[in-house]
């Protein structure tokens, strides 16, 4: 099906949010799910996490980052355009129940995809404190919304120009280091999530972090999507997003992630030149 783009907005430097109508979808919608999406015929398909959804409205947001081709031709739309095919909700919605005091960790654009398992977390009584970290204040984005759904709220940037100077664990070893938490959940760039893992093995603090790799059918059958999971074969998208931190073989998942970088380096350059 396709999606209209009902509204558009430039959060920060080359990171934007839709919003776009699409009712089935938000009818069906829980925290944690994804869409894929193609925006032309010879596109290739890329994954969103949904970021907000709307049932009255039927509406679904979306919020990306400009990172390669097809999201520099995303980033094109505006509002009234239409996105031609929008595939979901797909994958499993997050856990979520009364865990006690739980520590969200969010990363770069990993920070919208937080904020519904917030909305959801809050609903079940959870005490939350949410963890959030950008590369620079330029970058800063919807921490109102995040502080809305926290009890406590830890800003980072990894040069100091807001918050905290330093990184999302130093945030988390803080809160550890000063109260019981019960839970970690993290989403954000690999490297994040990994380091985050290796904070909370330390404590033997359950951790769960919704996996970001490369993903082409969505719906288990080419095995693009495939991780490592306590030693098996797991499809990101049939199987996860999420899953237990200490079970995930980051390593593979970095090396994988890494496969076509050259290629999606040239696809990007090439479209800038178009300009």
């Amino acid at each position: 099906m396709s999606a209209k783009i009902v509204k558009m907005e430039e959060l920060a430097k080359d990171i934007f949010c839709y919003e776009v109508e699409t009712p089935l979808i938000a009818n069906k919608a829980k925290a944690g799910q994804f869409v894929i999406l193609r925006i032309h015929q010879k596109g290739e398909r890329i994954p969103l996490t949904i970021a907000d959804f709307d049932r009255e409205k039927g509406t679904i947001t979306m919020v990306f980052q400009v990172l390669g081709k097809t999201t520099l031709l995303l980033s094109r739309l505006r509002e009234n355009d239409h996105i031609l095919n929008i595939l979901g909700p797909q994958g499993n919605p997050s856990e979520i129940k009364d865990f006690g005091h739980v520590a969200v960790v969010g990363g770069g654009v990993g920070i919208a995809a937080i904020h519904p398992i917030l909305k959801a977390l809050k609903e079940k009584n959870n005490k939350i404190t949410s963890i959030i970290g950008y590369r620079s204040k330029e970058l800063v984005f919807w921490e109102d919304k995040i502080k809305a759904q926290s009890h406590e709220v830890l800003v980072y940037t990894n040069d100091g120009s807001y918050g905290k100077v330093g990184l999302v664990t130093d945030g988390l070893k803080e809160v550890i280091s000063r109260e019981k938490i019960d839970r970690v959940i993290a989403v954000g760039p690999l490297v994040m999530m990994d380091a985050v893992t290796k904070v909370t093995k330390e404590y033997n603090i359950p951790t769960i972090v919704s996996l970001n790799s490369l993903m082409v059918c969505g719906m288990g059958m080419c095995g693009a999507c495939r991780v490592t999971i306590n030693g098996k074969i797991k499809f990101t998208c049939m199987d996860g997003p999420e899953f237990n931190a200490f079970a995930v073989d980051f390593d593979e998942l970095k090396k994988r992630l890494n496969s076509y970088k050259e290629e999606e380096k040239i696809c990007y350059k090439k479209e800038l030149e178009k300009c």
